[in-house]
């Protein structure tokens, strides 16, 4: 089956760069679709990842020297909003990022990328066995880090909800005139809060867990006042939690960046002409030692 980017180019909906065809390795639904709270008003918002062409990925394969003369153009993501697919009546919010940018954003512990990695398997449009692999391996990205992005979302959020104005006549302005204050952005602090305490505590996360909750803000039956009351307790809790938690500090790069090459090596084949993989010092010891003793033999 093939991904929702074939096949809302086939009906020429986007126009994406050619080589996205037949290269994207995992699509999935995003936003209220994946928390639990949507409606079927909701649009729907995707991510995913491609692999490029592999002089994109290795430039030097063309002879590229970087900074000198003409230089390849570097793919990071496309990205189309507000696409209507009418015989399914549906919006669609569409983001396909470069498998590098992806897993840079997500090395980083970027609140999105990571969503996009702990969707629900009911959330998958679609995925291959590269995209399978990355998501198998997706606590891999997880590390105390996210609590400072998540934490700088959440903070966001607060200062949106405190002074952002939607426009008028929207259906955001029309809930912000009825409950006071904006829901959505209400919604998404808790949400933020919730899943780095999940992160820091279990190093898993579960975004349909407090889907009733969510629900419950999204329907204007906590305040305003309530909000940033759960915010800064939470703000304080988790503070202490970070401190606490048992998860890496920051990302083991080595071993993501050998998740990266598995997956180019499952779409390219060999890598060999590619890079140059450094090897362990004691083993190249290890070897010489053992050649000195066969040659003293």
């Amino acid at each position: 089956m093939g991904s929702l980017t074939d096949r809302l180019k086939k009906k020429g909906l986007i126009d994406p760069p050619s080589f996205l065809e037949n290269n994207v390795h995992y699509e999935c639904m995003m936003g209220s679709v994946a928390y639990g709270v949507s409606d079927d008003t909701s649009d729907i918002d995707v991510y995913g990842f491609c692999i490029p062409p592999k002089d994109m990925i290795f430039p030097h394969l063309k002879g590229e020297i970087p900074g000198f003369g003409k230089q390849i153009q570097r793919f990071e993501q496309f990205q189309k909003h507000h696409i209507f697919e009418e015989d399914r009546q549906k919006n669609y919010d569409i983001t396909i990022y470069s498998i590098v940018k992806f897993f840079q954003l997500c090395m980083q512990n970027n609140p999105n990328m990571i969503d996009s990695l702990f969707v629900p398997r009911r959330c998958i449009i679609h995925s291959t066995q590269i995209g399978e692999h990355v998501r198998e391996n997706r606590k891999m990205f997880l590390h105390k880090g996210s609590w400072h992005k998540f934490k700088g979302y959440a903070y966001s959020q607060m200062h949106k909800m405190r002074i952002k104005q939607p426009e008028e006549g929207s259906k955001r302005y029309e809930g912000v005139q009825e409950h006071g204050y904006d829901l959505k952005f209400a919604y998404h602090i808790v949400r933020l809060l919730n899943e780095i305490e999940q992160i820091l505590t279990e190093g898993d996360l579960d975004l349909e867990r407090n889907r009733e909750q969510l629900k419950a803000i999204r329907r204007g039956e906590w305040t305003q006042e309530e909000v940033e009351v759960y915010f800064e307790s939470k703000e304080r809790s988790l503070e202490d939690l970070y401190t606490s938690s048992k998860m890496q500090h920051s990302p083991d790069v080595d071993a993501i960046k050998n998740l990266l090459l598995e997956c180019l090596e499952m779409h390219y084949g060999s890598l060999d002409k590619c890079i140059v993989i450094e090897k362990n010092p004691d083993e190249l010891i290890e070897k010489m030692q053992k050649l000195i003793d066969e040659y003293r033999r």
